[in-house]
């Protein structure tokens, strides 16, 4: 590997993902051993050299040898492109360096929602601004991709279910509706930061969901396999919400929708079946 010198990554500390990957950088050579920084321990002249707000959105590279800034996934390229040439310049042909901004600016407006700190109500804390559109983005892919796995998940389930993507999609959207309508008065200016966790919730639920999908067990097996992941969910949601610093309403609220939604697809089922 060939080593970026003179050169600091400024990174969310309080971000696994930005951890992982900028400690990744040092590891391996592509940055000096001191070739990153935590956001929240700035020294005094890298807090002047960056712009503080935009640092917060897009991880800042400063260059120590001509004192200027690069942000986000230039920052990423400069470091990657200095060891591998032909990644950089294949990664900025437009059409892909389109798709990796908007990939980058998605993930990074929502990584608070995907992996949410305890240390993220400080101050010097390293939170990006709010992107209604990456928010949007952020919650259909999680509705649409839940919607899907759970339709082919309900098969095995032993109801007689059949797969149903608009029936899977109409109770993930509603718990939105739902949670938004219920704690809108409670959540006041954290809702968005809520429904972005709570979705990221039903993300992980999905995941886990996708191995069961490839196993031929019983009915029964599912069943217990769909409660331990409904436990999963509830216990991660519990935790989600004390890092927002929230009571149990939402979660409350949130577990009262899912088994009221279940009863009524099974029951509704089996009545016409009847």
């Amino acid at each position: 590997m060939k080593t970026l010198k003179n050169h600091t990554l400024i990174y969310d500390n309080e971000c696994p993902m930005c951890n992982l990957y900028s400690k990744g950088f040092t590891k391996c050579g592509m940055l000096d051993e001191d070739g990153r920084e935590a956001f929240t321990e700035l020294s005094g002249k890298n807090k002047n050299l960056i712009d503080f707000n935009r640092a917060k959105n897009e991880i800042a590279l400063v260059d120590h040898n001509k004192n200027e800034v690069v942000y986000g996934l230039d920052s990423l390229l400069l470091i990657i492109g200095n060891s591998f040439p032909m990644l950089e310049k294949i990664a900025r042909i437009k059409p892909l360096y389109w798709f990796f901004q908007k990939l980058y600016s998605f993930v990074s407006y929502n990584r608070k929602q995907i992996i949410p700190s305890p240390k993220d109500n400080t101050e010097q804390s390293c939170i990006p601004d709010f992107n209604m559109k990456y928010r949007m983005v952020y919650i259909s892919f999680v509705v649409i991709f839940s919607a899907y796995i759970l339709s082919e998940f309900s098969v095995k389930l032993g109801f007689n279910l059949e797969r149903n993507f608009l029936r899977e999609f109409a109770v993930c959207l509603g718990q939105i509706v739902w949670q938004t309508l219920f704690l809108k008065a409670y959540l006041k200016d954290k809702i968005w930061d809520y429904i972005g966790n709570m979705m990221t919730v039903s993300l992980i639920g999905t995941l886990l969901l996708i191995p069961a999908l490839m196993t031929g067990f019983t009915p029964f097996f599912h069943i217990i396999y769909f409660g331990i992941v409904v436990l999963i969910m509830f216990l991660e949601h519990i935790r989600r919400c004390r890092i927002l610093q929230l009571n149990f309403l939402p979660t409350i609220s949130w577990m009262l929708f899912r088994i009221t939604a279940l009863a009524i697809i099974i029951l509704t089922t089996i009545e016409f079946k009847i």
